[in-house]
């Protein structure tokens, strides 16, 4: 901490702004400019003597009390005079306290004596290291320690640390022990290639030539963290490799790199941009959140570090020393945890099921009965964007399940009423077609939404009104504003837009954007007969959730039995063996651009008590993409 402060800098003025005090005015003037001096770091209003009665000058005042600050010059404390001064016969004592403020704004407080004399018609404030803190002599130093506190721990819906100490192993270098750096640099990026899965990122050792000349000879130059799970992979390999050394330690990382990884966010060393954002805040070697909710929570699971303020002295050797005094101590505080709903099975599964999908995509499951948010997974392609909260994108045709939610309210139509599907539609001038151009002929409206046919919703668009889309949406909870403790995007209905916008936005497309967790809340929503707001922490408690909202008993009975064979008979037959209860759903393909051929790809559903929406940016098909994510999560919940 010593490399970070300051020291105290003397304030410059012109000749004639500075006049010491005279005997007449009394002793309390000299005091009184003597601790506005100590705060400004300009002390030439005070006239001083030494214990000896040497005459000293203020600016070697000055340094005595920058040196004797220590580590604490950079932040002087607020001095102020108690009282009035005693005065006996040439002689006078006042009183001071003494105002530290340290980091976490912790206040470190303490009275000290001010001894005067009366010479040439002056008082004169007789100097001492005493004077700043009563334990100090010439030489001394005031010394601040920071204990680090124990940071609070990310909980699952258990009670069970998410985030707690595992092991790790820091692979690196020592440049004296290399051989050939070039045949080093090969051989550790092969050995990092294949861990399974792989890392997220890669490690990137290319620099390895350039910084190891820079480095000290017997140095350890680190070049990849890993997980002790992934370090056993390859330790052989790594350790048969000359100039290769290994530290172990302990970091706080969730079950697996992967998981939650964007939500939780992680625990990093502070960062210069982080240092100068929140002054006094942080120290160099401080860990923080970053990113999810380790950083929206931060200060509640940083905790508060203990504060030691000690004495130093310079040793034998000139280097500054311990003394063993203690003048100061707070203990440490340790930080609240975070209690969460997140199912760590669940997640693993989410988790799994995206693990090799190139693609920016996203898994989030809610249970039906409560809406606890039991996973939110995002692939490697997302980059640690939480896309399954935050993706404001269109739904495609998983949104018919909210438009059939519309229809069915206001009666425009019912499961088997007969709705033409044929090859294209055109609404003011706009043509809309199906998926490979199929086209199904005059059957049950149930059959369309199963076969998943635009232009039979598309031809339907006019008798929901300008507003009834959105209002179907907002009964499921879209758009809605919710309190879960983290950002978090809940759609954007289209309404009142033209024909054809119209017969864009009831299959999903137009200028409706939703995100996956908003989709899976609304599909929750359906599987229990009302809405209620997805809920992420259980401690700290949301401050405002969104109210619950019912639906219509009967709409809804309709559209869970459409979703169900939408898997039985529809586009999503992939899942219809999927082990365990019966499985619900609605596949959806979003265009995104004026490219037909760009789409997105969707599949939201349930089965038992968990809701989940899958989601793939640009994954074309939801038969080629979504669908098999989503079987490959819910195979793994069988297992």
């Amino acid at each position: 901490m010593r490399g970070v402060l300051a020291a105290m800098t003397v304030t410059v003025l012109t000749g004639g702004a500075l006049t010491a005090c005279s005997a007449d005015d009394g002793p309390e003037g000299s005091i009184d400019a003597f601790v506005a001096g100590w705060r400004k770091g300009d002390l030439r209003a005070v006239d001083f003597v030494g214990t000896t009665g040497a005459t000293l000058s203020a600016a070697e005042v000055t340094r005595q009390l920058r040196e004797l600050s220590g580590e604490l010059a950079a932040t002087p404390p607020a001095v102020a005079r108690q009282g009035d001064p005693k005065v006996d016969d040439g002689t006078a004592t006042g009183t001071i306290t003494v105002d530290w403020t340290l980091p976490g704004d912790t206040h470190w407080t303490y009275d000290r004596q001010v001894r005067l004399t009366r010479k040439d018609d002056k008082w004169q404030v007789i100097w001492e290291p005493q004077l700043v803190q009563e334990k100090l002599a010439n030489g001394d130093q005031l010394a601040l320690r920071r204990d680090a506190a124990r940071r609070g721990e990310v909980l699952d819906a258990a009670g069970e640390p998410i985030v707690e100490p595992r092991p790790v192993v820091r692979v690196g270098v020592q440049p004296n022990q290399v051989t050939d750096v070039q045949k080093l640099v090969g051989e550790l990026d092969a050995a990092f290639r294949a861990i399974r899965p792989a890392l997220v990122p890669a490690v990137d050792v290319a620099d390895l030539p350039s910084r190891l000349p820079k480095a000290a000879p017997d140095a350890f130059v680190e070049v990849a963290t890993l997980r002790d799970e992934a370090y056993q992979q390859i330790r052989t390999r790594l350790q048969a490799l000359p100039g290769t050394t290994f530290q172990t330690e302990k970091l706080d990382l969730a079950p697996t790199r992967e998981f939650a990884r964007a939500l939780l966010g992680s625990v990093d060393a502070v960062q210069a941009d982080d240092l100068s954002a929140h002054p006094g805040k942080y120290v160099v070697g401080d860990l923080i959140g970053q990113g999810g909710l380790q950083e929206r929570f931060d200060d509640r699971l940083r905790g508060s570090a203990g504060l030691t303020v000690t004495v130093e002295r310079p040793g034998q050797d000139g280097k500054l020393a311990p003394t063993g005094t203690e003048l100061f101590h707070r203990d440490p505080e340790p930080g609240q945890a975070v209690k969460t709903t997140l199912d760590v099975g669940i997640q693993n599964a989410a988790d799994a099921a995206l693990v090799a999908e190139p693609q920016r995509a996203a898994v989030v499951a809610v249970r039906v009965s409560d809406g606890a948010v039991l996973a939110a997974a995002n692939g490697p392609g997302a980059a640690g964007e939480n896309l399954a909260f935050t993706a404001q994108v269109p739904p495609g045709s998983t949104f018919k399940m909210v438009s059939a939610v519309g229809l069915l309210d206001r009666g425009a139509v019912t499961p088997d009423a007969v709705v033409d599907c044929p090859k294209t539609l055109k609404v003011q001038g706009r043509s809309f077609k199906n998926s490979n151009d199929f086209a199904l002929g005059r059957v049950p409206f149930r059959t369309d939404f199963a076969k998943s046919c635009n232009t039979a919703f598309a031809s339907l668009a006019p008798t929901l009104g300008g507003d009834g889309l959105a209002l179907a949406g907002r009964s499921l909870g879209l758009e809605g504003q919710w309190d879960v403790g983290v950002d978090v995007f809940t759609g954007k209905i289209s309404a009142n837009g033209s024909p054809d916008e119209q017969a864009a936005a009831i299959f999903g497309q137009g200028k409706t954007v939703v995100s996956p967790l908003a989709m899976a809340a609304a599909t929750a929503a359906v599987a229990r007969g009302r809405f209620e707001q997805p809920k992420l922490l259980l401690d700290p408690a949301p401050a405002a959730p969104a109210a619950a909202a019912g639906l219509k008993p009967g709409s809804v009975e309709a559209v869970r039995a459409m979703m169900r064979e939408a898997v039985t008979v529809g586009t999503a037959t992939a899942l219809k063996d999927v082990p365990g209860q019966p499985v619900y759903g609605k596949t959806g393909t979003a265009e995104y651009d004026n490219d037909p051929a760009h789409t997105h790809s969707w599949f939201v559903g349930w089965q038992g008590d968990v809701a989940f929406a899958v989601f793939v940016e640009g994954g074309g098909s939801s038969t080629e993409s979504a669908v098999p994510i989503a079987e490959r999560f819910l195979r793994a919940l069988a297992r």
